[in-house]
């Protein structure tokens, strides 16, 4: 994520304690791994309160991956697990589908249910790359920035205010991906 930022122009530092992001006009969380993992080592590091701060400020702020998951009430990866509580709804498994697998692993179509700051100038049908086996379930229909597909249709990005997140690794999605990370670094 900080290299396609990097690439894109973009000033970028690595936040590593509760203190050095105090002063940033954005935030990014990433994530890669399990949910309560990333919680625990969310509140040991005392991060969890910088990432509630900024996401409150109405500073720019997006979750990827993981990260888009841990801003939800809770998870069912691994037993239930209180999330960051951010955005309301919850985080479950895909359904086992006979002919496809999990995780879903690869590329996917984005489409959009409306129009967003986030995927300007990205047409519906782009594809992006995501490793996931646990989805997101917004309770909030409104906050859904884009959906794809995988054996269901399921939330790929959401949208609200100065809050954005996406499921799949924009870093990883070329040309897509690049748009993507640099439309949220100009919110």
């Amino acid at each position: 994520v900080e290299k396609a930022l990097l690439s894109l122009g973009h000033q970028v530092a690595v936040v590593n304690t509760s203190t050095q992001g105090e002063n940033a006009s954005h935030l990014i969380l990433p994530g890669v791994g399990a949910f309560g993992t990333a919680m625990n080592a969310l509140e040991k590091s005392g991060m969890m309160d910088a990432v509630l701060d900024h996401a409150a400020s109405g500073k720019p702020f997006l979750g990827i991956c993981l990260g888009m998951q841990l801003l939800f009430d809770w998870s069912e990866e691994l037993g239930l697990r209180q999330g960051l509580g951010i955005l309301s709804g919850k985080v479950v498994r895909f359904p086992n589908f006979p002919d496809l697998k999990v995780p879903h692993m690869g590329w996917s179509a984005l489409e959009f249910p409306h129009e967003s700051r986030l995927f300007a100038g990205v047409d519906a049908g782009e594809m992006v790359y995501f490793v996931h086996s646990y989805y997101v379930c917004p309770d909030e229909n409104e906050v859904v920035a884009a959906t794809c597909k995988h054996g269901i249709e399921f939330t790929a990005a959401v949208e609200r205010s100065n809050l954005a997140a996406v499921q799949f690794h924009p870093e990883k999605s070329s040309r897509v991906g690049l748009k993507i990370l640099d439309n949220f670094a100009k919110f």
